[in-house]
């Protein structure tokens, strides 16, 4: 495929995403209120535990607003994540065969729970790093957070752990429609580790280790199960084309005669 071409293709599957998020995103709108009670109660409940006055802030006129947009958004990435993970498949294996192109129905089967799963596991460490964060806060003090740096916490800290539990399948995928064989998912396993902790450096919202950690540490045990995969079906696939080999000498050597 040529570079126009890829180019061209990158613009539809981002585009069939967006239009596929933005749908998503007005359902995730009537669902605002429930969503948000649910993302505020992990300082309603610091608040109770501490004997302190946690709560989020609305500064501005439009705050609100932006608020529901965010979260409507964030929700729309969430619902639709079936829809854009099977646009990240259509890109990464356009030219495949028929046969080849069944793995989507496996490969949607496995991403679509799995980066729901990171998103549930980001939810309940959600809890945990508000408490840890809180317990900082001096006696008679009152903590007001910004509820839009809030909302970033919460977004990226989800997004991170399920985009982290989405890469692995994406690796394993590519192994077994023969793109990149497992040897060479070994080979760079320090560069993975360097990857995984950069990625959960940026993508974590706040600077301290302890949620870097929580996120990149994850990412390393997800590659090496990946990895684990892809080994065994390299070895299944070349136990299988040797015994090919073995039955096809014979008729080669005949036809050699």
């Amino acid at each position: 495929m040529a570079l126009r071409e890829h180019l061209l293709e990158v613009r539809k599957r981002l585009f069939l995403s967006s239009v596929g998020i933005v749908v998503a995103a007005v359902v995730g709108w009537f669902l605002y209120d429930p969503v948000f009670a649910l993302l505020q109660q992990p300082l309603i409940d610091a608040s109770a535990r501490n004997g302190m006055t946690v709560g989020t802030n609305f500064g501005g006129i439009a705050t609100a607003f932006d608020m529901r947009l965010k979260v409507s958004f964030f929700l729309g990435v969430i619902l639709s994540s079936p829809w854009w993970i099977y646009q990240l498949w259509a890109f990464i294996t356009p030219g495949l065969t028929r046969k080849e192109r069944r793995f989507a129905i496996g490969f949607l089967a496995a991403a679509t729970p799995l980066f729901l799963g990171g998103i549930a596991g980001a939810w309940w460490v959600l809890p945990h790093a508000v408490e840890i964060f809180t317990e900082f806060v001096p006696d008679d003090s009152i903590n007001l957070i910004d509820a839009q740096t809030y909302l970033s916490f919460v977004m990226r800290l989800m997004l991170a752990f399920g985009l982290a539990c989405l890469m692995p399948v994406v690796m394993v995928l590519i192994n077994f429609v023969g793109l990149v064989p497992a040897r060479t998912w070994a080979g760079g396993w320090r560069w993975a580790i360097l990857i995984a902790f950069v990625f959960a450096a940026v993508m974590t919202p706040t600077p301290d280790a302890i949620t870097m950690l929580w996120v990149a540490l994850p990412i390393c045990v997800l590659y090496g199960v990946a990895l684990g995969v892809c080994v065994l079906h390299d070895r299944r696939v070349a136990k299988r084309t040797d015994r090919t080999e073995a039955v096809l000498a014979p008729s080669g050597a005949e036809i050699g005669r």
